[in-house]
């Protein structure tokens, strides 16, 4: 078969790019090196019958209808509201941190006092970044901003990206909020839902099409020079298709360590933070997001963020610093030049963190320019 784009993964925004392109009449070789299709999203059952997330616990969410009509085509949804307790000076409150997480941390004229402060300046339902609230004039919602800070930011921040918040870029520090509110849900989207037979199935879904063929278990080098006449799509990582010759981009690995228990339930939400404590980042309860009814049994994953060593790790967060910023604007800059047929997409070619409906949003437009 002659192709007109070979897609170099089959994560989000390949495996979507891939369909896009050929809802439109365009033959795609997808190359994967995996033994399986969607990418760090790939779920399968354990020993115990427990659907797990392979590299972590991914939840679906969106603002954005298109996606959502796109990704319905291949999934039924079941809704999943998604929480997370943190453990914080020795007692459990809700994240992002917000009016219930105040009154379960703090003594109750404080709570109070801030919760009426919180609302008189921001009003009901605000998201206020800790950034501006650490900027405001009153001394106790100062307070509040550098409690958060120091409790739920600050060793968390040294645990998952190994570094202090004043060596990465201030706009992590930006994205943590105080919600002025007492809903518990970690989002906020319209949609929220997890694929109800999950995500493997959503992906074999998704590329079965008689213009796309698969390759699974494959390196992107031996392949690309069997059909010169296509175009590329390439979700890896940009340093590693030019081998690295700039020097090596950083990201972040995680270590994760499942693990089973005899009980109905281990936790009372899907998922358990700890900022303060433990080697680990994370524990979450598999079940609690597939929604199974397994009695007397669930399975636990356990995160340990590690440095990402090439070859060795898997790469899954790009370490946003100034100086990474600059090297893979150097290797965009290269990749203009001397791969004009190549397009980078995704977390690893564009070296940005992207959420699950970000990546399908972008490999939809990348198809539309196809």
């Amino acid at each position: 078969m002659r192709f007109d784009w070979v897609v170099v993964g089959a994560g989000f925004t390949g495996a979507t790019f891939a369909r896009a392109a050929a809802d439109r009449g365009r033959r795609v070789l997808v190359v994967e090196s995996r033994l399986h299709l969607g990418g760090n999203s790939y779920d399968e059952q354990d020993e115990r019958g427990v659907l797990v997330h392979a590299y972590g616990p991914h939840i679906f969410h969106t603002n954005d209808g298109r996606v959502w009509s796109f990704l319905s085509a291949f999934t039924e949804w079941r809704p999943y509201m998604h929480r997370v307790l943190a453990l914080i000076d020795g007692s459990w409150a809700p994240l992002p941190f917000n009016l219930n997480s105040i009154e379960r941390l703090l003594p109750r004229k404080l709570a109070d006092d801030l919760a009426s402060k919180l609302v008189a300046t921001f009003g009901y339902g605000a998201r206020v970044p800790i950034l501006e609230l650490r900027e405001t004039d009153d001394a106790q919602l100062r307070f509040l901003a550098d409690y958060v800070y120091q409790r739920v930011f600050l060793s968390y921040t040294r645990k998952q990206w190994g570094v202090a918040p004043d060596q990465l870029d201030p706009q992590v520090t930006a994205r943590v909020p105080v919600l002025v509110s007492r809903d518990d849900r970690y989002f906020q989207d319209t949609h929220q839902a997890m694929p109800a037979r999950g995500y493997a199935p959503l992906f074999r879904r998704m590329l079965d099409h008689p213009n796309i063929q698969v390759l699974l278990g494959a390196r992107h080098s031996d392949v690309l020079g069997e059909v010169p006449s296509a175009r590329v799509l390439f979700t890896g990582p940009i340093d590693a298709f030019f081998g690295h010759r700039l020097g090596v981009l950083p990201y972040r690995s995680i270590r994760f360590e499942f693990r089973g228990a005899n009980v109905d339930r281990y936790q009372e939400v899907a998922v358990h933070n700890y900022p303060e404590t433990e080697a680990f980042t994370r524990i979450t309860e598999c079940k609690q997001l597939s929604g199974q009814v397994i009695p007397g049994l669930t399975t636990l994953c356990t995160e340990y963020p590690q440095d990402h060593v090439h070859g060795v790790t898997e790469a899954y967060y790009p370490v946003p610093r100034a100086e990474s910023r600059e090297l893979y604007a150097r290797y965009a800059a290269l990749a203009k030049a001397e791969a004009p047929g190549v397009v980078f997409a995704g977390r690893l070619g564009e070296f940005q963190y992207l959420n699950m409906d970000q990546a399908v949003a972008r490999g939809l437009a990348l198809a539309e320019a196809a």
